[in-house]
């Protein structure tokens, strides 16, 4: 069974600064599990916000969900044992699914609301200064172990220990997989470009990057997500 094991929610505020910048930042990412039901409106959880409302939350990113499977995989590669659900920042750590058993708009229930992939998650610098590694946004990416979001179709009460149902699957094609590589790695690759930018439930954010590689050949400049102030 799919299930949302852990539900994690936290405000924006203001982080102790690092040894590489020297200065403090403020981040939603530090969240803490809650137990008991929580409203899932259309933007986000009840409890839950973001500092970069520009890159983070909104209709397309109210949810931020991440594969408790992929744990063991980086509590050994950054010798971190304590890493648990929540440490990535995501709002839903799932079972028994990864970004290859789910699709671009994949349709699911949870409790009363009903909710869309609608991207990947691209990680960004504050998952790196949170965990003082570097370069974790980009291992994150590299190894395709980003998670993905979910935009909410019906609002309503959920709760962790919750299924997740899935009830429709427009684009099989189109694993979150899939739109990672094409993303980050088949960048030459522009008629599939074209065509995921085609897919309706697609993020706009991600339409315009594909559009623009389709149409134009232009590729993003990721290093101010990966590298935030040091790009």
């Amino acid at each position: 069974m799919n299930r949302v094991v852990t539900i994690q929610v936290g405000k924006p505020q203001e982080m102790d600064s690092d040894i590489e910048s020297n200065k403090p930042w403020v981040s939603g990412f530090l969240k803490e599990s809650v137990a008991g039901p929580l409203w899932l409106g259309t933007t986000n959880l009840e409890g839950d916000g973001q500092a970069d409302l520009n890159h983070h939350g909104g209709p397309h990113k109210a949810v931020c969900v991440y594969p408790l499977v992929h744990y063991p995989y980086w509590r050994k590669t950054l010798c971190r044992p304590d890493l648990n659900g929540g440490a990535f920042g995501e709002n839903f750590t799932v079972d028994r699914l990864t970004e290859s058993d789910v699709c671009i708009g994949d349709v699911w229930t949870i409790g009363q609301a009903t909710v869309e992939v609608s991207q990947p998650r691209q990680p960004c610098w504050k998952l790196a200064r949170r965990w003082k590694v570097k370069d974790l946004a980009l291992q994150v990416q590299q190894t395709g172990r980003t998670g993905w979001y979910f935009r909410v179709l019906v609002a309503g009460y959920v709760q962790c220990g919750m299924s997740l149902k899935r009830i429709d699957r427009p684009e099989p094609n189109w694993t979150v997989a899939a739109a990672n590589r094409l993303m980050h790695y088949d960048r030459t690759n522009r008629a599939d470009a074209a065509k995921l930018a085609a897919v309706r439930s697609l993020s706009p954010s991600w339409k315009a990057t594909l559009t623009k590689r389709a149409e134009k050949n232009l590729q993003p400049d990721e290093g101010k997500r990966l590298n935030g102030g040091n790009a």
